[in-house]
């Protein structure tokens, strides 16, 4: 499969490939995001300063349909219901309906919706843009309203490198995200871009970000960032954790980066810091 030609619109779709699947039912919570933009929307607290809206739960519950009506017997974790079907199964969705609920919650518009199939297919959307970033888990693709699906082609070329700088840091002080912001090499090599959303793991892919450096454990399970790290793999990035080993169990952080020069760099300047 090249891309997501079973995919036909917000809420429509054959449902003949998990890519197509993954595509539809981000664009269904994407489509909750946008029609509930602007509007005075109560505050779930979820503790620890973190909090749900009703767009977040609503958007969760436009792909949980489109996810059940196509793939009933798959389980489904969910960032706001939690654990839907077995732990343990064979196939498993990893939902983030909403990444970005502080900048949503204030009127900012940097904001992505996630879908992913563990190991497998998997959908970034941007509600705003109107893009759907998709893979099939081989290639990755981009979907633009009314314009022919576009491969994603990676690129250093913006010198752009986003980081994300929210708490928790688990891996102080052997790594420290502003330190990192701070090297004399990536002062000189790179600018600094902070969006508070895997969004920017989606731009990596698509050629408008050098890399996206995040502090954390193991991220691969997560509903954050399953969907981003499986379109930058397909799209040939390089994809580790911090220290440079493979993400996994053991892993530690995220760096995605548009090719090996860009990583080493950033790896040169991690190690350099520690």
């Amino acid at each position: 499969m090249t891309s997501a030609d079973s995919y036909t619109g917000s809420d429509s779709y054959t449902g003949s490939d998990d890519a197509a699947v993954a595509s539809a039912a981000a664009r269904a919570g994407a489509d909750v995001v946008r029609a509930l933009y602007g509007r005075r929307l109560d505050r779930i607290d979820k503790g620890a300063g973190d909090f749900a809206t009703a767009a977040d739960v609503e958007a969760e519950a436009a792909i949980l349909g489109v996810i059940r009506a196509a793939r009933p017997d798959d389980a489904v974790l969910g960032e706001e219901g939690g654990q839907r079907g077995a732990a343990d199964a064979v196939r498993q969705w990893l939902v983030d309906p909403l990444c970005g609920t502080l900048n949503y919650a204030v009127g900012n518009m940097l904001v992505a919706v996630n879908v992913a199939l563990r190991d497998g297919a998997a959908a970034v959307a941007d509600p705003f843009s109107g893009e759907v970033f998709f893979t099939d888990g081989e290639t990755a693709w981009v979907r633009r309203d009314g314009a022919d699906d576009i491969p994603l082609t990676p690129t250093p070329a913006t010198r752009l490198v986003d980081v994300n700088l929210d708490p928790p840091f688990p891996n102080a002080p052997v790594f420290r995200a502003v330190e990192l912001l701070a090297h004399p090499d990536f002062v000189d090599r790179f600018r600094p871009r902070v969006v508070s959303t895997t969004l920017a793991l989606a731009w990596v892919a698509a050629g408008k970000r050098a890399a996206y450096v995040t502090d954390g454990g193991d991220l691969s399970g997560s509903v954050h960032f399953a969907a981003g790290i499986a379109l930058c793999r397909a799209a040939g990035c390089v994809v580790t954790g911090i220290d440079g080993a493979p993400i996994g169990e053991a892993g530690r952080g995220l760096v995605a980066a548009a090719d090996e020069e860009t990583h080493g760099l950033l790896m040169s300047m991690t190690r350099t810091r520690s």
